[in-house]
């Protein structure tokens, strides 16, 4: 089962458990307090001695009620109800005197006036008052559920009996990039960032109220009815949510997201508590340079769990169980295939394949990167002195500013009798934006030894087009983000073909990925645009393989 659909299961069986029980007995106390009014207003009239005195009024009272509580239907419902009851009423009860027709159906009428304007009050009071709840429980900037919102759902269920001892989950996400964007693009943006990403989650967990604004920087993901396990794996899912990126004001950006998070096994008076150890956790996480970490009471479990993941990598080297995939990259002036990227992956012990955003950021994050790429760095050169085949490979921001590992690449290429220009080093912005001035020196080293430099998820950053000014690279690599709404978005297109333009002006090779079919591989053609690589082509694929494939690659016809 989906983990997103067990915590939806979960969640909705307990509240059609909790709330929906006490609603309906409360729907049934109403109905039985207006039917005893009514019954009390019918035996009243006749001790009185008839409606031909004033007492007959005191129909009126459980019309008012039952508008009060169900507005106008309600309203007009009871009015109907009591008006019936008063037409079967006899006017002088001594004298056994019944009602004229027109009388009644004055008071019928009276009763319906009545009950429908004081339903229609009654009505429009409550639609204001939820209209102002709901701006109450609403950051205005993002759209999304506020902190206030939050204390009182968290109020609610902690008094419900059946919450109260139910298990509930919490996790914080912060945004670690929204002040770049704050600072970059201006408050709007970084309110639209957080509302997009609390839309995300919101499709992740389901239902409407689960996602909270907690901060300008924090978002909070209310888990009802989940354990730990599920928490666990639901923040793992939101981790590889925040990889996809998001167009904000037209610009993707790729929002790199922190996770702490909480759990009780019944939610008692302990709602300060929950919050307080996710924000514990999260705080944990981003001490340890890590991207979730759950609350333990001396955090041990993440802090095996990381040194777990760390030590199979380190043991998976030792085993050779990476390898390299190949996606090509193929050049649109004539479909020639020109190249292709070299992409690790990780076969366990069990033989199963994990693909590299699983233990990727966290090796980043420590020295067991350097190792990793070189890895990377032979493996690709000893495929291209097997099929003479230009490679990209990719430079982490700490491969990047490591001195050895320039000269640890230049190494392999003269042991093998590889021709540098044969391999290309592709840097992410993130790993330029961290110390532009390292960044150029580094690049330029690089150069200096015959590699070419490009700039990879090119436009996902904040300073593009300053690298583009200051960096000695040969290339741009245009993320995927630009390449999707091609087919769909005029906007989209003109904004590549100005990409591709200013990359040529530059003397830059321009490359777009995430090439998907036929007619985004066509717009790019027309539009002049390089190279392109993407799974219209093929996937990444093993060494041999991808050797075989060469063989039988045709290029696209027209």
């Amino acid at each position: 089962m989906d983990i997103a659909e067990g915590l939806r299961k979960r969640s909705h069986l307990a509240t059609v458990n909790i709330l929906a029980g006490p609603q309906a007995i409360r729907h049934l106390y109403c109905l039985l307090f207006i039917l005893a009014l009514l019954a009390l207003g019918t035996l009243t009239v006749y001790q009185t001695g008839g409606t031909a005195y004033a007492y007959p009024y005191l129909m009126l009272i459980p019309v008012l009620f039952a508008s009060a509580w169900y507005g106008l239907a309600g309203g007009l419902f009871a009015a109907l109800l009591a008006s019936s009851l008063m037409a079967v009423m006899p006017l002088n009860v001594e004298q056994a005197v019944m009602q004229e027709p027109v009388n009644w159906l004055l008071r019928m009428g009276l009763y319906l006036f009545l009950g429908g304007v004081a339903g229609g009050l009654f009505q429009s009071l409550r639609g204001a008052y939820r209209e102002r709840e709901a701006l109450v429980r609403t950051d205005p900037r993002s759209g999304l559920p506020n902190q206030v919102a939050l204390d009182q759902d968290l109020h609610a269920w902690k008094n419900s009996e059946g919450w109260r001892e139910a298990p509930v989950g919490l996790i914080i996400v912060r945004l670690t990039d929204i002040t770049d964007v704050l600072e970059a693009m201006g408050a709007d943006a970084s309110d639209e960032l957080a509302g997009l990403v609390g839309e995300r989650l919101r499709h992740l967990v389901g239902g409407d109220s689960s996602v909270y604004r907690f901060s300008v920087s924090e978002l909070i993901v209310l888990l009802p009815g989940a354990d730990e396990v599920l928490l666990q794996a639901m923040a793992r899912r939101i981790i590889e949510a925040g990889e996809d990126n998001l167009v904000v004001q037209s610009v993707p950006v790729r929002v790199q997201l922190v996770l702490g998070s909480a759990f009780k096994s019944g939610l008692g008076s302990a709602t300060d508590e929950l919050i307080s150890e996710a924000r514990i956790a999260l705080f944990s996480a981003i001490r340890k340079g890590v991207s979730y970490c759950p609350y333990d009471s001396d955090l041990s479990k993440k802090k095996l769990s990381h040194i777990t993941l760390i030590s199979n990598v380190r043991r998976g080297l030792e085993r050779g169980e990476f390898e390299l995939h190949y996606q090509p990259k193929v050049r649109l002036r004539d479909g020639a295939l020109v190249g292709s990227e070299a992409l690790i992956r990780w076969r366990d012990s069990e033989r199963q394949l994990i693909p590299p955003g699983q233990f990727m950021p966290k090796v980043e994050d420590t020295t067991l990167i350097a190792p990793v790429t070189e890895f990377v760095s032979r493996a690709a050169c000893e495929f291209v002195a097997w099929q003479s085949h230009p490679v990209s490979i990719n430079f982490s921001a700490r491969n990047l500013m490591d001195e050895r590992m320039p000269a640890y690449l230049e190494q392999q290429v003269r042991r093998l009798g590889v021709a540098p220009a044969h391999i290309e080093v592709e840097v992410t912005e993130s790993a330029l934006i961290q110390n532009l001035q390292a960044a150029r020196v580094a690049i330029e080293r690089l150069r200096a030894m015959g590699f070419s430099v490009s700039i990879d998820d090119f436009g996902t950053g904040f300073a593009s087009f300053e690298y583009l000014q200051h960096l000695p690279i040969t290339g741009i690599k245009i993320d995927r983000a630009f390449v999707q709404p091609l087919e769909s978005q005029e906007r989209s297109r003109k904004l590549m073909a100005s990409l591709v333009d200013m990359g040529h002006a530059l003397d830059l090779v321009v490359t777009a990925e995430g090439v998907e079919n036929a007619e985004q591989y066509r717009l790019l053609r027309s539009m002049g645009c390089d190279q392109v690589q993407g799974f219209f082509f093929t996937p990444a694929l093993p060494g041999r393989q991808f050797a075989a494939w060469c063989e039988h690659y045709r290029p696209v016809d027209d």
